[in-house]
């Protein structure tokens, strides 16, 4: 059976497949951060993506094991705040499909569970490690298995040594192999956009 997983944006211009999925190639989270849920909100997607506790599943896995099929074109990115990530979504229909550092140089590809093919992401990425940032969800989440950053970041440290060592980071298609810059000029939300994230 494939380990494969394919994604798409909404209206199917951009589709690709994540290679090698599985709970030992990667980490199934569910992140209830602010920024997670404004991005959703500012992309118009937040009734499909996020969950009862304003949650957004996610899959963080090695960098070049992230392939676009079609619609490459259409992929734009934005900072939501100052802090280095960056917020990959589709032009053309504004989903949102992945997280990324603001570069290059730190090599991940978190992708957005939500625009992935829904009879396979949750058989091959396992149940979710954890729930990160509960402090910023909606409603009661002591039920929820909680997840800290750092256990996030120490799992994640090992796949990113083997990037540079092996020079996959050179080959994520978000990023110029150069250069290692995005392939797509990021947009810095205003403080005008960002006043308009406020959530009831």
């Amino acid at each position: 059976m494939s380990s494969d997983l394919s994604f798409a944006c909404t209206c199917g211009t951009i589709t690709g497949t994540l290679l090698n999925v599985g709970p030992d190639q990667g980490d199934h989270v569910i992140c209830h951060c602010t920024d997670c849920q404004d991005l959703t909100h500012y992309l118009g997607h937040a009734a499909r993506v996020l969950d009862a506790h304003g949650g957004t599943p996610l899959y963080q896995s090695r960098c070049a094991r992230m392939k676009i099929r079609s619609g490459r074109d259409q992929l734009a990115c934005v900072h939501l705040t100052d802090k280095p990530t960056l917020r990959w979504y589709a032009a053309c229909c504004r989903t949102p499909l992945f997280n990324s550092y603001r570069n290059g140089r730190i090599p991940y590809i978190t992708t957005q569970l939500a625009a992935c093919d829904p009879a396979a992401r949750d058989r091959l990425t396992g149940a979710p490690r954890g729930h990160l940032f509960t402090a910023d969800a909606i409603g009661d989440t002591s039920a929820l298995p909680k997840m800290s950053m750092g256990t996030l970041m120490r799992r994640f440290f090992p796949r990113m040594v083997r990037d540079m060592l092996s020079g996959d980071r050179r080959r994520c298609e978000l990023f110029d192999p150069d250069t290692l810059e995005p392939i797509a000029a990021p947009h810095r939300l205003t403080a005008e956009e960002r006043q308009g994230l406020r959530r009831d």
